[in-house]
Order: C-alpha cells, then structure tokens, then sequence
C-alpha cells in the first residue's frame, strides 16, 4: 500500500469448480505416488473434515476412503451424528472408536491436567487411531487442519496437524465453506459453529475470542498480500488484534515445521537432503 486511503475489504472468493479439480488430481497423485491407493481420516461431524472426505471419495473412489469416528465419552452426540450423515451422503465406509478409556487411562494419572492439556491429550488419541487404522488398511492419513488454523496455531501438534498428505491447507475457512456448498456437504454441517469437540460447549470463536471472519480478511492481506502493520491499521484493523494475530503467528511457528535437526553433516535431514516423499522411485 503507497497511501493513507483506506482499502476495501479483500475478496477471498475461489473459483470452486477449478480448486475442486485441483485438490482431487493432488489427492489422486500425491497417494499414488507414495504407493498407497487409499486414505484415512477422521470424521469429527465438522465441516473441514467433510470437505477432505467429499474431495477424497471423488480422488480415491468412495470404497477406497474410510472415514473414522473418534469420540470421547463428553463429546458432543451431535458430532458423532453428523459424521455418520456425511459418511451416508458421500458412501463411504465409516468405522467408530470410542477413545473414551485409552484416554481416561492416563488422564487418571494426570488429575491437575488442565483443559487444555486434556484437549490434546484427546486430540493425540485420535491420531493414535488413524494411524492404526491406516496401517491396517494400507492406506494414507489426510489431513483436515485449514489455513487459517495452521497459520493461527489452533492445532494441537502430533495430533490433528499430523497428516500424510493436507488437500486443504492452503484455503482460509471462509473458503472451506465456499467448496463445503459447491461439493454438496450436507446442510447441517455447513450451518453450526465450527467446534473442536474437545470439552463440553466448546466452540473454536470462542476459544480464539475472534470470528474466522474477522481473522480471514486479517491473514489474507497480511500473509498473502504481505501488508506491514501499518497498511493493515489503515485497511481498518485495530493495532491491538494485528499485534495479537501477528503473536499468534510468530509463537506456533514450531507447529509449521518439521523437528529442527541440530547440523553437524554435510547432508543434514530437512535441511541439505529436502528430496519429495517420492524420492528414489
């Protein structure tokens, strides 16, 4: 920005017909590519997981994707409910685990835990579970965290942010619900507060103390169209929230990337040898 005016809000409109083409060739290639013809995820009743299911179905073949319910014995019945309703929708086979006692068998050891820790203790359970899963069915875990979740941090690290392969990580959430329509997600999804389900009445706005929107329009111009802190107070931002998003950003930065290997080769992993997952074949 070269000037004090202040700016229009910024269009996050795709074009859904193009993205789902593109997200589906990934899906298909990247899983073949890496030998696998089939894919796992969890299907938490919300609407990421269902745009990954839908996309997947139509990459994989709805045979070829399992779709696994995880509940915990406080979560929400509603989420177990509309997991089964995009599963029945899209035809893909569902499993369900009830994570109830592989969690409560340490949490019992942990009494002080607080929500938190109790949060992604269950959200690392999960991933225990997809993993399994899997590995019996020989099969790649997708993962379902968007953009603006990774991007604020809002993923529980070795849990929901562990993935084989994330068609959806570069689409902020106003987004998820522009491909949510287009690809037919079912209504209810599509209409209730995004949720973790990680305690009871938890919402991710609330948690966050922000609207996905208000965070969307923020992250866009800051990370895509790299405004400074000033060109984001004169787009109409208060100086407060940018400086708390820009926090945010800044502290979960080790969530984005791979464990950092101390270097002492000449060929260091993620550093010096950085070949695709394909390599060597």
């Amino acid at each position: 920005m070269d000037s004090g005016e202040k700016k229009p809000a910024p269009d996050l409109s795709i074009d859904v017909g193009l993205v789902e083409q593109l997200l589906v060739h990934f899906l298909r290639e990247e899983i073949s590519s890496a030998g696998f013809s089939r894919a796992v995820l969890g299907v938490s009743g919300g609407i990421d997981s269902a745009v990954v299911a839908a996309l997947a179905a139509r990459a994989l073949g709805e045979k070829n994707v399992l779709g696994v319910l995880i509940p915990y014995r406080e979560s929400n019945p509603e989420s177990e409910a509309h997991g089964r309703l995009l599963c029945e929708s899209i035809r893909i086979p569902h499993a369900r685990v009830d994570i109830s006692a592989m969690a409560d068998g340490y949490l019992a050891q942990v009494p002080a835990a607080d929500r938190l820790r109790r949060g992604n203790v269950l959200a690392r359970c999960r991933m225990i579970v997809l993993y399994d899963h899997a590995a019996a069915e020989r099969a790649l875990v997708l993962g379902t965290s968007n953009k603006t979740e990774l991007l604020l941090g809002y993923t529980t690290q070795f849990g929901d942010s562990a993935s084989a392969l994330n068609p959806i990580g570069d689409l902020y959430k106003n987004q998820i619900y522009q491909l949510a329509r287009h690809l037919g997600v079912p209504s209810p999804l599509i209409e209730k507060a995004p949720s973790a389900d990680l305690f009871a009445g938890q919402t991710d706005e609330g948690e966050l103390g922000f609207t996905y929107e208000m965070a969307d329009r923020l992250l866009y111009l800051l990370v895509d169209e790299r405004y400074s802190e000033e060109d984001l107070v004169r787009a109409g931002f208060e100086r407060e929230f940018v400086r708390k998003i820009v926090g945010r950003i800044a502290a979960t930065q080790f969530k984005r990337v791979p464990p950092i290997i101390a270097k002492l080769s000449h060929r260091t992993v993620n550093q010096d040898f950085r070949y695709l997952r394909d390599w060597g074949r």
